[in-house]
């Protein structure tokens, strides 16, 4: 294996000079924001398979079941500005402090879930899950940015986002193990017919497996948490310059701000339609998978864990690639091949239909910190803010998988593809639009 990046200095634009990848001091502070970055890729990909779970469990259709990455992404949504507050008064370690806890929390919440059997408290759990996971995310991601240089911010936080894969497949590998074996394969129609005593046993022994898995990690992040806590950050005197200018911009004009730059608001744009892929891809593979290829749903879990495999080495080669080439049209070109395979599994809707799905994974990995990174470059005292907007962008979770599961409802999953091909079409324009533009200047936002 390399060594770690953060031993080695980047050659820069400029010759003569070297950027480091780290600030002094920062590298165990470095190591353990990036455990979070796998930990929250455990969760988000172990709750991609409820859609089809809850499906069966409770007899619902497609686009009720997606209420799950609704109640999850919403949450992104609906915390992200109050995380962008929290930050701005206790710093981007404060904020992860909190956004584990409250994740920890949410993940215990899913044992009164297995108690209740009900869909809506099991909506509830995941909800506060997110909560949590949304002020994680809104205070990691510019908190990687600012442990070094601007000059390497994007390209550290795509080494950082390169782990959230690596949880991103023990997530699915924890419930295609732990979950899918667990799920009666009982139709809609079997299970009406069982005696209210024997369907309440079987959907008690499916929500049961449901909860183990999210306790665990309740117990991980916790842990993670208390890590945290106990390591000191260096002390840098601008960081209260920078926490004292923060509190004392007016919200208003912050927002208008952030609103009229096109880079940035055009990133946020352009972030919703790539979460909006992301989720799509994953959350309906099992489904495009089972009704292409005519597996059950522990054969189709195997394919969502290629898929994730070929996500988490894209994500490694990309940090690679970067250093070579620019991210800018690294993006472009991948948004491109994205929109050929998704077009592909439509028209297909066999076996190379299934491995274009899997080969998505590949076009996606890089464009979550890419667009993040572009998108804050030259923000300032309204990164935070910024950052916040870039993490509401997330909704497209939540949204668009509603969209994706009604086109199954009414055609099937291969025609539903669609949605994803029209999601990349979005950033690859952004993309575009970026490198026609001039870089903004760099401005100093330091760890705080």
């Amino acid at each position: 294996m390399k060594s770690s990046p953060t031993l080695v200095a980047e050659p820069t634009e400029s010759a003569g000079r070297e950027r480091t990848f780290l600030h002094r001091g920062m590298r165990l502070p470095f190591i353990l924001i990036v455990t979070c970055f796998a930990a929250w890729g455990v969760l988000n990909n172990m709750t991609d398979p409820l859609v089809s779970v809850f499906s069966s469990v409770f007899s619902m259709g497609a686009f009720q079941s997606s209420l799950v990455q609704f109640a999850f992404y919403g949450a992104y949504c609906v915390l992200a500005i109050p995380a962008a507050w929290i930050n701005s008064r206790l710093g981007y370690k404060g904020g992860v402090l909190i956004g584990l806890l409250m994740a920890s929390f949410g993940g215990f919440l899913f044992l009164p879930a297995s108690q209740i059997m009900t869909y809506s408290m099991f909506l509830v759990a995941l909800f506060t899950l997110a909560a949590g996971l949304s002020i994680l995310e809104t205070s990691a991601n510019p908190y990687v940015m600012a442990m070094g240089p601007q000059a390497t911010a994007t390209r550290r936080l795509n080494f950082a986002q390169a782990f959230n894969p690596v949880g991103s497949n023990l997530g699915v590998l924890l419930a295609a193990i732990f979950i899918l074996p667990r799920v009666n394969p009982s139709t809609a129609e079997e299970r009406a017919a069982l005696p209210q005593a024997e369907l309440e046993a079987v959907r008690s022994g499916e929500l049961q497996a449901v909860m183990g898995p999210y306790i665990s990690l309740a117990v991980v992040l916790a842990i993670i948490a208390i890590a945290i806590a106990v390591v000191r950050v260096p002390k840098n005197p601008s960081l209260m310059a920078d926490a004292k200018s923060t509190q004392k911009q007016l919200p208003g004009s912050r927002l208008l701000r952030l609103l009229r730059n096109r880079r940035y608001s055009f990133g946020v744009v352009a972030q919703f339609f790539n979460i909006a892929a992301q989720t799509c891809i994953w959350t309906f593979t099992l489904h495009y998978m089972m009704e292409t290829l005519g597996v059950n749903d522990t054969q189709a879990g195997y394919w969502l864990q290629a898929s994730l495999v070929v996500f988490l080495i894209s994500r490694f080669v990309m940090v690679g690639l970067m250093g070579r080439f620019d991210a800018r049209k690294l993006m472009v070109l991948m948004c491109v091949l994205g929109t050929v395979l998704s077009v592909l599994a439509v028209v297909t809707g066999n076996v190379v239909g299934a491995v274009a799905i899997v080969l998505l994974s590949a076009c996606i990995s890089l464009l979550f910190p890419t667009i993040y990174g572009i998108a804050l470059e030259g923000l300032g005292q309204d990164t935070k803010y910024g950052a916040a907007g870039l993490i509401m962008a997330i909704v497209g979770g939540a949204l668009m998988p509603l969209l994706h599961g009604w086109v199954i409802d009414i055609s099937s999953a291969q025609v539903s593809y669609l949605v994803v091909t029209f999601c990349f079409l979005v950033v690859a324009a952004y993309g575009i639009y970026v490198l026609r533009t001039p870089r903004p200047a760099p401005v100093s936002e330091d760890a705080a």
